[in-house]
């Protein structure tokens, strides 16, 4: 680290909790973002700021107007654009010192076995049910921990799916693929947009600690945002032994550092 990073991420550094040693850590970390909108725009920006080595960004989408309600990393200017490219572009402005790598594809399984094996913490920032559960299949697959947001119309939704640790449940076993949830979508429900900047900076918050090696994470809780009544409740949440997807996973306890 030379001086000038020193002088980058100084606040950082002062924080006795994350020190030098945690920028390091941050500084080699790499992290995968799914999805660049109302929620990955804060956890790119934020991730960025704070030097994550390497971000690998994943949306197939491009910058619509009604998104510049809520996306933060995305302009005007940029209309039409790959949401990942107009993203990286502000990632870049704010930290030109980052390696950034965008894929403007969909999430499907192949992509996501590759990706989040080379992931330290995979970031999910979608809007739909089965990327989710895929994105969930992956990390568990690699045993790499998940930090999963949620958000429409006034309510969000955070928490840690850590599968290194053998208590942990991972997001099958709260929301089973095979349940009957009703996909909503914000383009028919509408989404406050500072709802999405709140999650999506906690997703940014969990996935920095989680690098850092710094706190305890939210593996085992579900916090729940309330944004029209500015409230938060947490609830305590537990493996499944019969999960579809992480029941047969290995038990053996693990350094949680990554």
């Amino acid at each position: 680290m030379d001086d000038h990073d020193l002088l980058r991420y100084s606040r950082h550094i002062l924080l006795e909790e994350f020190g030098i040693d945690g920028q390091a850590r941050v500084s080699a970390g790499r992290a995968l973002v799914i999805g660049a909108g109302g929620l990955g725009s804060p956890v790119a920006l934020y991730l960025a700021a704070a030097g994550v080595g390497h971000v690998t960004l994943v949306d197939d989408d491009e910058v619509d107007l009604t998104n510049l309600q809520r996306q933060v990393a995305h302009t005007n200017a940029r209309v039409g654009s790959p949401k990942v490219e107009s993203a990286a572009e502000a990632m870049r402005d704010i930290n030109p010192g980052i390696a950034i790598e965008t894929h403007a594809l969909r999430a499907d399984e192949a992509l996501l076995s590759r990706l989040v094996a080379a992931a330290d913490v995979v970031i999910d920032c979608c809007d739909n049910f089965a990327t989710r559960h895929a994105v969930n299949r992956a990390c568990v697959a690699h045993r790499k921990p998940l930090v999963a947001g949620a958000a429409i119309r006034f309510d969000g939704q955070l928490s840690v799916y850590d599968t290194r640790d053998a208590a942990s449940p991972c997001y099958a076993c709260l929301f089973p693929p095979d349940a009957a949830f009703e996909e909503t979508r914000c383009a028919v429900l509408g989404v406050f947009g500072p709802v999405v900047g709140t999650i999506g900076t906690l997703q940014a918050s969990e996935t920095l600690k989680l690098l850092a090696g710094i706190g305890p994470s939210l593996a085992g809780k579900l916090l729940m945002f309330d944004g029209l009544s500015t409230s938060f409740d947490t609830l305590r949440v537990a493996r499944d032994p019969h999960c579809s997807v992480c029941a047969q996973r290995t038990t053996t306890p693990q350094s949680l550092g990554v």
